[in-house]
Order: structure tokens, then C-alpha cells, then sequence
């Protein structure tokens, strides 16, 4: 019995926080960990509604960006640096998988903007995906930012 606890016990500490790591994809700037709403600092990414064209061609970038983000975290628990909060209270973060920032990581991929209105952290990235035309940069496109200003319109 003695032998099955000091199993179980260094199972825990080798496991670190296993059982109490949960996590959700909302979108692609913002998760769910433990519970806890997180909405990356710096970058604004597509809204999941949102779409853009290429060629004549719908895509659903918003969906796009937060596929990206899954792919990108896959078995992974993101580690964050809290900012803060925002006036939602969700707590405004940089997180990282495997020391990697996903924010700039999403900004690179071209399925992120430098949010130049809270910061110029990622401005280098974003213009690294502009100048190479990596993701939404080949598309026609409109700025979350912009896509979230527009008057919804009433579907029946």
C-alpha cells in the first residue's frame, strides 16, 4: 500500500498540473483555460463569421484562424503571461507553446494583425506577412476591427 501511494504521489508531481489543465479554442485570439477567458494582447484576428476572397473564392478566414490556432497548440497546454483585464473581464495575455508566441505566430502566419491601437509589439511580424503575401495578405480582406464596426444585418 505504502509502495502504490509513493507511486501515485510522484505520478503527480511528474504530471505537474495534468488533471486541472483544460483548454478551449474560442476563436483566434482568445481561449478558454482552466476557466478562465483569455484574449491575447497585441493582434486582433478575423471574426469567426468573417470572411474574406481569393480568386473569386469565399474563404472563411475567421474559421481559418482559429484552425490555425488548434493545429498550432495541438496536445499542448499554452503557458500565459497575464496583462491584465479588459473591460469584459477577460484576462488579456501573451501565451506561448513551447517558448513560441502564439500571437506572433498567428501574425506571421498572415491570420493576425498587429493591433496597433493597444500595441506595436508584433507591427515587424505583421509586416513580414504583408511583404511575403502569407495568408489573409494574398486575400481581399477587411480588418477585424472594421468587419466588427459594420451594422449586423437581420437574417430571416
Amino acid at each position: 500500500m505504502k509502495k502504490l501511494l509513493t507511486i501515485m504521489v510522484l505520478s503527480l508531481l511528474v504530471c505537474e498540473n495534468c488533471f486541472a489543465d483544460s483548454l478551449r479554442v474560442v476563436d483566434g485570439d482568445t481561449i478558454v483555460l482552466n476557466g478562465e477567458k483569455i484574449r491575447f494582447t497585441g493582434i486582433d484576428t478575423p471574426e469567426l463569421k468573417q470572411t474574406c476572397s481569393q480568386n473569386n473564392q469565399v474563404i472563411d478566414c475567421g474559421m481559418v484562424a482559429k484552425m490555425l490556432l488548434i493545429k498550432k497548440i495541438g496536445n499542448n497546454i499554452p503557458r500565459c503571461i497575464s496583462e491584465g483585464k479588459d473591460a469584459y473581464k477577460r484576462t488579456l495575455a501573451e501565451c506561448f507553446v513551447n517558448r513560441e508566441s502564439l500571437s506572433k505566430f498567428l501574425v506571421r502566419s498572415g491570420y493576425a494583425f498587429a493591433y496597433r491601437k493597444y500595441s506595436t509589439k508584433f507591427i515587424k511580424d505583421e509586416e513580414f506577412a504583408k511583404a511575403k503575401k502569407i495568408g489573409m495578405w494574398a486575400m481581399i480582406f477587411q480588418y477585424p476591427w472594421d468587419f466588427r464596426r459594420e451594422p449586423k444585418k437581420n437574417l430571416k
